[in-house]
């Protein structure tokens, strides 16, 4: 049988459906990224002029990790629910015994998980932005369009949420418990964040060619880690319930 896209279409369509008669998935979706919001718009706001531009530079970078929260939390929330989850209601089996390949039906899940997450995270930032410039000091707003803090948010957004959304269905797949695969896929999301967070912080001297030279090893990873989530994915074991 070979690779559909239709099929992949399919089970993001099913998974969109999923999400919005799942009152969690949606206060998740809903919740979280007003909270990561709330917390830069925050900082921005309660920075003096006359900082000196290194904390200038420091409290910028803080703020601006906040909103890499979004996608490094919020889809693995997604993720941690999208195999135990259809287990667990019992609608999981009905899909694995169609015709439908391994690696269709994971990335149906996955589109499904990161699609929302880059359209609420840009836009999160989007309005992040137009807040600094109307209303944060001069100083304050330049130094938030500052072009390293910017190519940050726009390229490891992706990889962030890619990232947790890979592990997230790994765990999700593996575990008994919708909980238990979220709370692992959250702590198994944030190893990443941590070299943006250095970068943020101004730890490792941050550069458009450091950004670059990141971005493409996590992109790396993250393509190395399908093709290992998918050679393990054992659709006999979720079927039957088999842990061995």
């Amino acid at each position: 049988m070979t690779f559909s896209w239709t099929r992949v279409a399919a089970i993001f369509r099913k998974e969109i459906r999923d999400y919005r008669h799942n009152r969690f998935v949606i206060m998740t979706m809903a919740m979280l990224p007003l909270i990561f919001i709330a917390l830069p718009i925050i900082e921005i706001f309660t920075i003096k002029a006359t900082v000196s531009s290194s904390k200038l530079d420091t409290r910028i970078g803080l703020a601006l990790l906040y909103m890499l929260l979004i996608p490094a939390i919020l889809p693995s929330a997604l993720a941690g629910y999208s195999v135990v989850g259809e287990r667990e209601q019992g609608t999981l089996e009905p899909v694995l015994i169609t015709p439908i390949r391994s690696t269709e039906f994971l990335l149906g899940k996955a589109f499904a998980a990161l699609l929302p997450t880059l359209v609420i995270a840009y836009v999160m930032f989007g309005v992040f932005l137009a807040i600094a410039a109307l209303f944060a000091d001069p100083a304050v707003s330049s130094a938030v369009f500052e072009r390293s803090h910017v190519l940050i948010q726009l390229l490891f957004t992706p990889l962030l949420a890619g990232w947790s959304i890979l592990v997230g269905i790994a765990i999700s797949a593996r575990a008994s418990d919708v909980r238990v695969a979220q709370q692992l896929g959250v702590f198994a999301s944030l190893p990443p964040l941590a070299v943006v967070a250095l970068m943020s912080e101004n730890v490792i001297t941050p550069s458009i060619g450091l950004a670059l030279g990141l971005a493409a090893a996590l992109l790396l990873i993250d393509g190395l880690g399908w093709r290992v989530v998918a050679a393990m994915f054992d659709r006999e074991r979720l079927v039957t319930g088999n842990k061995t």
